[in-house]
């Protein structure tokens, strides 16, 4: 069993830790297998690594909500509780997308990334948004495998903007694709998670799986095939709507970005936040927003998006 002590400093322990220390013993409820023991200003936790984590973070975000109104109600407990618990799925076969290359089972591990599974089985074109680390990307790279496995599509076709070469792009060594390949680093590792490298090879060069910058989907119609388009934060007006209107008949469509995180050049205006206006009442389109609470990296990722958030708050 791990152990952790969090101090109580600048913090009224009846306002806090609520009468006989009923806002603790809600918090111990909810967790059975982790000792919590509150003795004068502090809270000792003894229990596994992912439960403390969650124990920690819920105390955490307690006390900001302390210092912010002065006091903590059961129902605060209640929400951050179920804030902390209800967004992780529990790891069962059902949820299975596909297996990996070294075994590991390939499934949505948060709500959220369950539902953009959902909302595909729905929809033909789905829109996932959220932060970085969120698990947006690799979801739907297994969606896009997972389907062709299931011989769903003949193809899967993935793109991304190039924005972050800009005009260096002609600097770096190497012909097109070699340039390129480094802004299209994270669907490479994600596919070759997914499909034996061999096998990944000879879908590359028998173009049933093509990764290609975006404007290579210029003047194409694409059937029968799963289509992804990634950091689609960074394409302009004219360039989602090319995309979008390459959809053909039996295809699926995953559009993901970051609308917090927009590299356009000169404060141009993303076309994925137009797009997300435009069609938010078209039939046949998904939406998903994915948050701090669906990151799946070091669980320091997080804070730093949550720090950020609170930031860019402050600031109006």
């Amino acid at each position: 069993m791990v152990e952790k002590v969090i101090t109580l400093d600048n913090v009224s322990l009846v306002d806090f830790l609520g009468v006989e220390n009923q806002n603790i013993e809600e918090i111990a409820n909810a967790f059975p297998k982790s000792k919590i023991i509150s003795r004068g200003n502090e809270i000792r936790i003894k229990g596994n690594t992912n439960e403390l984590i969650k124990i920690n973070d819920i105390l955490r975000s307690l006390l900001d909500h302390y210092h912010k109104y002065g006091k903590i109600t059961q129902d605060n407990v209640r929400t951050y509780i179920a804030d902390e618990t209800e967004s992780t799925l529990p790891e069962d076969s059902k949820h299975v997308l596909l297996y990996g290359t070294k075994g590991s089972s390939i499934r949505p591990r948060t709500l959220n990334q369950q539902k953009l599974v959902y909302s595909l089985q729905e929809n033909d074109l789905v829109f996932a948004i959220g932060p970085a680390g969120t698990g947006k990307t690799y979801v739907s790279v297994a969606l896009a495998v997972q389907a062709l496995k299931n011989k769903e599509v003949k193809k899967i076709i993935i793109t991304r903007p190039a924005v972050e070469a800009g005009e260096n792009l002609g600097y770096l060594p190497g012909d097109l694709k070699e340039k390129l390949d480094p802004y299209l680093r994270p669907i490479y590792d994600a596919l070759r998670e997914m499909i034996p490298v061999e096998k990944l090879r000879y879908y590359m060069e028998s173009g049933v799986v093509e990764i290609a910058p975006l404007a290579y989907m210029r003047g194409r119609t694409l059937n029968n095939a799963f289509i992804l388009l990634d950091e689609a934060q960074n394409t302009t007006a004219m360039q989602i709507k090319m995309f979008l209107t390459r959809m053909g008949p039996d295809s699926k469509m995953i559009v993901t970005g970051d609308t917090s995180q927009i590299d356009l050049p000169g404060h141009q205006a993303s076309g994925l936040v137009e797009a997300l206006k435009i069609l938010s009442e078209v039939k046949g389109v998904g939406f998903v927003n994915l948050t701090e609470k669906d990151v799946i990296r070091h669980r320091i990722v997080k804070s730093i998006i949550d720090a950020y958030s609170k930031y860019k708050g402050k600031k109006g």
